[in-house]
């Protein structure tokens, strides 16, 4: 038989004061995973080395030595904010070029990083407006379940304005483009949460269901009968109604993040859907109270690795 062509996944070290360098070590040194691709990271080695004590099999590392000196570990560091953000525009310079396949990203400490750029938001802003992308969204993967959030990282008083009819229909359509596209569903099921208490009463509880969330379902419909809702949020996440779609678009970060890191913290993944690569992220931060202390669990990673190396084939 032929032999199955790896994919190429290149990966960001993340804050070098955090734990994205332990658990990148933990999880190329899993049998089951270093199998899976050719890795290539990016970040610096005196760093990396400290976790990983011998070579990793089908790995390359890029070291760009920007760490002059040791840095004081789980510290808000403006060098390793620094030096965070070139790991991450290098690996963007070789995705433009082609050069790999996905891109798996450390967790960043984003104090640090707006110690250099003030508007930083995160990965997945900076990422879009690398590639000139204005519409994308986070999913969150675990299992068979995806997670997708309306609006981001903004403040909760703004989540109502946030929402348009524009808006919503428009994630549902990228939700549903890429379950097609990435996951194979020719026809998937995909729940709208509500944004009030128990999905506005018919108004009674607020009227963005009403005004908003309704009309974008119905226009959405056309293209995508399985499209349902508004559901209130309190009954839509109990496991008994999840199985029952592909997928769960959340008004607004908490509201679907809360509820499936509750249950699926350690294995759930950010992917980010409407970028021109594929981008997987552990879904969780530096952690600096457990760093160099040998307790970080890569279970996180060694799924986002997982579905980069899936989604790249």
């Amino acid at each position: 038989m032929p032999k199955i062509k790896k994919p190429n996944i290149v990966i960001t070290m993340g804050d070098p004061c955090g734990i994205g360098p332990e658990i990148i070590a933990k999880a190329l040194c899993h049998p089951q995973v270093n199998k899976l691709g050719n890795f290539h990271i990016i970040g610096d080695y005196q760093v990396f080395s400290k976790y990983a004590k011998k070579p990793v099999a089908n790995t390359t590392f890029l070291d760009l030595k920007n760490i002059s000196k040791p840095l004081e570990i789980a510290t808000v560091n403006k060098k390793a904010g620094q030096a965070s953000l070139e790991y991450l525009d290098t690996a963007l310079s070789l995705l433009k070029a082609k050069k790999f396949s996905a891109l798996v990203t450390g967790p960043v400490c984003k104090e640090a990083v707006q110690m250099v750029i003030p508007k930083f938001k995160g990965h997945t802003e900076y990422l879009a407006n690398f590639f000139g992308i204005k519409k994308y969204d986070m999913m969150f993967v675990v299992d068979q379940l995806k997670i997708v959030v309306a609006t981001r990282h903004i403040p909760l008083s703004k989540v109502s304005k946030a929402i348009t009819l524009k808006s919503i229909y428009q994630t549902i359509d990228l939700t549903a483009k890429s379950l097609k596209t990435f996951f194979k569903l020719k026809n998937p099921k995909i729940a709208i949460c509500g944004l009030n208490p128990h999905a506005g009463e018919g108004g009674g509880i607020g009227k963005e269901e009403v005004t908003t969330i309704t009309p974008a379902i119905k226009k959405a419909q056309r293209l995508y009968p399985k499209v349902l809702g508004p559901f209130a949020a309190d009954t839509l996440f109990c496991p008994s109604a999840l199985k029952k779609f592909d997928a769960v678009i959340a008004m607004y970060h908490d509201q679907g993040l809360i509820p499936t890191k509750a249950t699926s913290f350690n294995k759930l993944v950010n992917f980010t859907i409407g970028l021109p690569i594929i981008r997987t992220s552990p879904a969780h931060g530096t952690a600096f109270d457990i760093v160099g202390k040998n307790k970080a669990n890569p279970s996180s990673m060694i799924e986002s690795i997982k579905l980069a190396a899936r989604l790249a084939k």
